[in-house]
C-alpha cells in the first residue's frame, strides 16, 4: 500500500492537527450550547409555560452541531493517521454537510433576529400586565435591571434604571452574538478542513495508482 511522502507527508500532519482543533473547536461549541441553554439567567427569564422557544431551539442547534463536529474531527483524526481514502472522503463530505446546515441556520437566526426579540418582549409585557409582581416578572427586572414597560413604566424606578423591553433586546442581541461569532469562527475552519482533506486525499490516490 502507497504512502504519501514530502510535502503530502506534511499535509497529513497538518490535517492530523487540524482535525483535533476541530474537535476541541466542537467541545468548545458543544460547551457554550450547554452554557446558553442551562445559563441561570437566561433559564430564568424564559422559564414561563407560554415563553417563547425560538431562543432554544437556536441553542439545542448549536448544541447539536457541536457534538457532531467533534464526531467528525475524531473521523478526520482516523482518516489523517491511516490515510484512508473512505475516512477522508467520508470526512469531506460530513463537513460539507455541516457548513451548508450552518449556513441555513445562520441565514435562519438573521432573518428571524428580530422576531426571537419581539416574541420574548411581547411575552414579557403579557405577563407584566397581568400580574406585575409575579416570580417571573421580577426575574426579569432583577436579571436585566429593568422596570416596567415603555407602555406601563415603574411609577418610582430606581437610577440608571431602563425599561424591561430595551432591557430584553440588549440581552438577546448579545446572547445572539456569541452564537453568531462562534458560528462564522467554525464555518472558517470547516473550509480549510475541506481543503486539506481533499489535497490528501488526492495525494493518497496518486500515490497508489503510482504503485
Amino acid at each position: 500500500m502507497g504512502k504519501v511522502e514530502g510535502g503530502m507527508k506534511c499535509v497529513k500532519y497538518l490535517l492530523f492537527v487540524f482535525n483535533l482543533i476541530f474537535w476541541l473547536m466542537g467541545s468548545f461549541v458543544l460547551a457554550v450550547g450547554l452554557w446558553l441553554r442551562f445559563d441561570p439567567e437566561t433559564v430564568s427569564l424564559l422559564n414561563g409555560d407560554k415563553a417563547p422557544d425560538t431562543f432554544f431551539i437556536g441553542v439545542y442547534i448549536l448544541i447539536g452541531a457541536g457534538s457532531l463536529v467533534m464526531l467528525v474531527g475524531f473521523f478526520g483524526c482516523c482518516g489523517a493517521v491511516r490515510e484512508s481514502q473512505c475516512l477522508l472522503g467520508s470526512f469531506f463530505a460530513c463537513l460539507l454537510i455541516i457548513f451548508a446546515a450552518e449556513v441555513a441556520a445562520g441565514v435562519f437566526g438573521f432573518l428571524n433576529k428580530d422576531k426571537i426579540i419581539e416574541d420574548v418582549q411581547n411575552f414579557y409585557t403579557t405577563t407584566y400586565n397581568e400580574n406585575n409582581n409575579s416570580t417571573l416578572i421580577m426575574s426579569y427586572q432583577k436579571v436585566l435591571n429593568c422596570c416596567g414597560t415603555v407602555a406601563n413604566p415603574c411609577l418610582d424606578p430606581a437610577p440608571n434604571t431602563k425599561d424591561c423591553e430595551t432591557g430584553i433586546k440588549e440581552f438577546f442581541n448579545s446572547k445572539l452574538y456569541i452564537i453568531g461569532y462562534v458560528g462564522i469562527g467554525i464555518a472558517g475552519v470547516m473550509i480549510i478542513g475541506m481543503i486539506f482533506s481533499m489535497v490528501l486525499c488526492c495525494a493518497i490516490r496518486n500515490s497508489r495508482e503510482v504503485i
